[in-house]
């Protein structure tokens, strides 16, 4: 029976579930909820309430107060609470129109990596809603509960004095981490925007500055305060510029926060030891940490002022192209007036018959009255290192001076009369062979020729060298090489500075979203915003590097338009005189210093930790192509090519980069900078040295010990370039001792630290071209001496306001804004607007000195004028 066998099994199924349920224990009977007790205290301001709660019982205090529309007053609420019971703490909560404040007491602060701070006294300001009515009375309720058994408490009510902020008047208040304070400021009729500024007489505890709209809730703990507005943590001072723009209302709270720990600011991390029993995750009490401050409201500069800065900054740079306009049309008329004479001069007298006498100072000044002497052809491979005399000359010269270097000066005093034009500067050009090649353009064609290899291990080891020696080569193909500098600088300006400008402007929307300030290394006190930019002054003054730039590349187009043409004239001068006429070099220069105010302009839209390379990168190209320039000058075939150039100023950056973000404190960086530093020194001693006809190969040791042994062992000699040597030796001992100083000291900033060893050897090598020249019976035309000499007064006020340094990036964002300055120009421009300004002249005026430097030469023939 299938049926009834189904039946029996469900039936079975069922009793087992009655069985069990009479086997399970009962349910446990819930407590009945237990009412708790309120109590209600109609309260007053300024009175401190005591009392105590537990968890049967709820106190409710409330306040009411007259709430005028023209009118703002702060209103603060204060309590205390004594508790044995710290994990069950004590409850406040302010019922308002508008908004709700809660907190607990003791209230938890946390710090870095979650470290608890517990605060047993409490002081929080209500925000205060706005009324449209002439006068409100507005009631608010404070509720104070708790879970633990019993606990002790004080309130306490009352109104701010000084909560809204008036204009150029400072205040002073205390506060703590667990007591911020915040303030109200409204914008006066026709302020547009003004400058928040804070300051304290110590630089700890650590504090936030913040301004924010007026809105509820406002946002004044450690653990919240940058969640709206802009905030920047504070040591000593502290400046936020403010525009009315960004506020509806036309008003703003300045909070201002304490926090649990200084780290953030450059402090050290506090140490709380933890008893035997107490819990790692115990919260620490901080005692007593409170800060004084003071804050005082200042309207910032006006839309005028802006114009007039900006006028001000073009009307100083564009003063030098009327300058120079005025001084090209001086040289120009001087020229035609000189050219005038000259022909006049040349031409056969009406009285006589005869050419006329011709003063010395109309022909350039011959090169007998430097008391240069000349070397023979200057395509000669005689292994002599200078002739004894002149050949069939008028006047007798002797040596004099040292005996490494000897020179020619007329033996006797008597001069003639009547010198026939160009015999002085150009005696023998029309007999003499042109040394440069007008059948091939390619350099390599040249050098790989096995005679003319020979030729020159021969002319570049002479012991005298004149400038026709190291000017062989086809001047096109030199134009070639030398064009390669402009146009590779051009096309690294290029990629370089696209990313850049992309960065900081990334950078910038940053800041302006999420309000932090501290992400910008700014002069805070004079930092003047324009649009989305945070300090358009510090972006402005890098005009100068712009326009001086573009001024110097239409100088030095003006100068090889007017030598093209004399080529085409086929001039001698031209062709056989003077240092060799080379312009790629300048066009680098030129664009360097543009690309400099550039990439200054995008460092100081956001300056930082992270972007420091781009002022700087620059510079060291600057100082590079300066030297470059400098040893083009008298050495123009065997000057380094664009490549190597390039490559070398590529690895200079490198280790800048390295040093800055490995270098810090980093011993076995420095010993490997330093080691690198001393090897390429001397590698480029011997290069300099040698001319470049020396190897670096395998042999290199053996070839060091045999010249070693020779000229110092079996036979005490001198070196034979003595000049040479001097500077190499000098030189040396400078690089040593930087590199030593570096090693010893270990300077925090890496970057001008480098930047420094470009500029000492850079100095070093035009000093020793200054006396070298002179010593060589050269002179130095008058513009290029007034440039030295103001170059120098220029670069000296400079580096006075350089070194006032305003802001650093290796300290904290806090301790940074310790060294910012009011603006000391036009209540616009900071100390550092002005080194900008002043080191743009700077290098502008050291161009210039390198253009005209060996002006004096144009009508000297070349193999007349000495190697340096």
């Amino acid at each position: 029976m299938p049926g009834a066998g189904a039946a029996a099994l469900a039936w079975a199924l069922l009793a087992g579930a009655l069985l069990l349920l009479l086997l399970l224990p009962p349910p446990p009977v819930l407590p009945q909820p237990q009412w708790r007790n309120v109590s209600e205290t109609e309260a007053q301001f300024n009175t401190t309430y005591t009392g105590w709660v537990d968890a049967n019982l709820l106190h409710i205090y409330a306040f009411n107060h007259s709430v005028r529309r023209n009118t703002t007053e702060g209103v603060r609420v204060s309590v205390n609470v004594h508790s044995d019971h710290k994990d069950l703490p004590v409850l406040f909560v302010v019922r308002q129109k508008e908004a709700v404040v809660s907190f607990q007491v003791p209230l938890i602060l946390r710090g870095l990596n979650q470290r608890k701070y517990a605060y047993q006294e409490v002081s929080r300001t209500l925000c205060q809603p706005q009324t449209k009515a002439e006068v409100e009375t507005q009631h608010f309720y404070v509720d104070v509960s708790t879970l633990s058994l019993n606990a002790s408490y004080q309130l306490r009510v009352t109104r701010v004095e000084n909560f809204l902020l008036r204009t150029n008047a400072r205040f002073s208040f205390n506060a703590t981490a667990a007591q911020p304070q915040y303030f109200k400021y409204k914008f006066p009729e026709g302020v547009d925007s003004v400058i928040v500024k804070v300051t304290s007489a110590m630089a700890f505890p650590c504090s936030v500055i913040s301004i924010q709209d007026i809105l509820c809730p406002v946002y004044d703990l450690d653990n919240n305060v940058a969640f709206i507005g802009m905030y920047q943590t504070m040591t000593k001072k502290a400046a936020i510029t403010v525009q009315k723009k960004d506020f509806p209302s036309h008003s703003f709270y300045v909070v201002v926060v304490v926090k649990t720990e200084d780290e953030v600011c450059g402090g050290a991390l506090p140490y709380y030891p933890l008893s035997k029993n107490a819990s790692p995750d115990e919260p620490m009490d901080q005692h007593n940490r409170q800060k004084m401050l003071e804050v005082m409201v200042s309207p910032a500069i006006t839309s005028e002022a802006y114009v007039s800065s900006v006028l001000f900054c073009l009307s100083i740079f564009l003063s030098f192209y009327v300058l120079t306009l005025l001084i090209a049309c001086w040289e120009s008329c001087r020229q035609h007036k000189k050219k005038g004479l000259l022909s006049a001069m040349d031409s056969p007298s009406l009285d006589t018959g005869h050419s006329r006498s011709i003063p010395d100072s109309f022909l350039g000044r011959g090169y007998d009255s430097y008391g240069y002497g000349s070397f023979g052809n200057g395509s000669s491979s005689s292994t002599e290192g200078v002739t004894d005399s002149l050949g069939s000359t008028e006047v007798s010269y002797s040596y004099v001076g040292q005996e490494q270097f000897k020179r020619r000066t007329p033996s006797a005093p008597t001069r003639p009369l009547s010198i026939p034009m160009g015999e002085r500067s150009l005696e023998n050009v029309a007999g003499r062979p042109r040394l440069d090649s007008l059948s091939s353009i390619e350099e390599d064609d040249y050098d790989t020729l096995a005679d003319i290899d020979y030729d020159k291990n021969v002319i570049r080891t002479k012991k005298y060298l004149c400038v026709a020696d190291l000017a062989r080569k086809d001047k096109r193909v030199l134009r070639k090489k030398y064009q390669i500098y402009f146009w590779n600088i051009a096309t690294i300006a290029v990629f370089y500075a696209l990313p850049v400008i992309q960065l900081v402007i990334t950078y910038q929307t940053v800041v302006n979203v999420t309000g932090n300030q501290d992400i910008c290394y700014y002069n805070f006190l004079c930092a003047h915003p324009l649009g989305n930019l945070s300090a358009f002054n510090n972006i402005l003054s890098n005009l100068g590097y712009v326009l001086l730039g573009l001024l110097f590349l239409l100088i030095i187009l003006q100068r090889e338009i007017n030598y093209n043409r004399a080529l085409m004239r086929n001039d001698a001068h031209a062709l056989e005189c003077g240092i060799p006429k080379h312009f790629g070099l300048f066009y680098a220069m030129g664009t360097a210093l543009m690309m400099e105010g550039l990439l200054s302009a995008c460092y100081h839209v956001c300056p930082n930790y992270t972007n420091f390379q781009f002022d700087t990168s620059f510079m060291y190209m600057i100082a590079g192509l300066c030297m470059l320039k400098l040893y083009q000058k008298r050495h123009p075939d065997i000057n380094a090519s664009a490549y190597s150039a390039y490559a070398c100023l590529a690895l200079v950056i490198f280790f800048s980069v390295v040093g800055v973000v490995f270098g810090k404190g980093n011993t076995a960086f420095w010993i490997v900078f330093s080691v690198i530093h001393i090897l390429a020194t001397l590698l480029l001693s011997t290069q300099l040295y040698y001319m470049g006809r020396w190897k670096l190969d395998s042999g290199i040791l053996r070839r060091i010990l045999h010249v070693l042994y020779t000229d110092c062992v079996r036979q005490c000699s001198g070196p034979m370039y003595v000049d040479r040597m001097v500077l190499l030796v000098m030189g040396n001992i400078i690089n040593w001792s930087l590199a030593a100083y570096g090693l010893i000291v270990r300077p925090n900033d890496f970057a001008s630290y480098l930047l420094a060893i470009g500029i000492c050897n850079l100095l070093l090598y035009f000093a020793f071209y200054i006396i070298m020249k002179l010593r060589s019976g050269e002179r130095i035309k008058l513009i290029p001496l007034l440039c030295i000499i103001s170059t120098s007064v220029v670069w000296g006020f400079a580096l006075f306001f350089f070194f006032q340094g305003l802001s650093t990036w290796q300290k904290t964002p806090a301790e940074s804004r310790e060294h910012n300055r009011d603006c000391i120009l036009l209540d616009f421009f900071d100390d550092h607007d002005i080194w900008h300004f002043l080191s743009s002249i700077a290098m502008f005026g050291s161009f210039l000195v390198l253009l005209t430097l060996d002006d004096d030469l144009d009508c000297i023939q070349r193999d007349k004028i000495y190697v340096f």
